[in-house]
């Protein structure tokens, strides 16, 4: 009998630890989903400005041409040809800064890319580790339920008795 409670005792133990760590992973996995989620929003964040930075480029290039084009048509004084050679410079280095910036927000996206892919690899791996604890909770609570039901039998017996 004492034996059948210290077991009963065993088991609604690991039972509570079973569904304490099925809590804690539980929230570790949403704590993980919520990052996840962080990460993709900075990628489509990311994306959507070196979009934009693209589109600059093409802007200052374009306008480059167009002043260097200019700068070679211009037969006007040489003030004039000085003021556009100072504008073609000032485009040149804008379009040296946007296609840094362009390289810098590639990097960062690729990161991101790294960092999205390793953090969904590590959900699911808890996710399965979840799974197996959830199924080994309910596979003791059988258990449980079962040694109840023969310790209910045992006392009937005993009572009859």
């Amino acid at each position: 009998m004492d034996r059948i409670k210290e077991r009963m005792n065993q088991l609604r133990l690991e039972a509570d630890e079973a569904s304490s760590k099925v809590e804690e992973l539980q929230a570790k996995v949403k704590s993980l989903e919520q990052e996840n989620l962080s990460k993709e929003q900075d990628i489509t964040s990311l994306q959507h400005k070196n979009g934009l930075l693209e589109a600059e480029v093409e802007k200052l290039e374009s306008a480059v041409k167009e002043y260097k084009k200019a700068a070679d048509e211009s037969t006007s004084t040489g003030t004039q040809n000085e003021s556009l050679q100072r504008r073609l410079q000032l485009l040149e280095d804008e379009a040296e800064e946007a296609d840094r910036t362009l390289r810098e927000t590639n990097e960062k996206l690729r990161l991101t890319d790294v960092k999205a892919g390793h953090f969904e690899r590590k959900v699911q791996a808890l996710e399965a580790e979840r799974d197996q604890w959830e199924a080994k909770y309910e596979e003791m609570a059988k258990k449980h339920n079962d040694l109840k039901k023969e310790l209910d039998d045992l006392q009937l017996e005993i009572g009859s008795i």
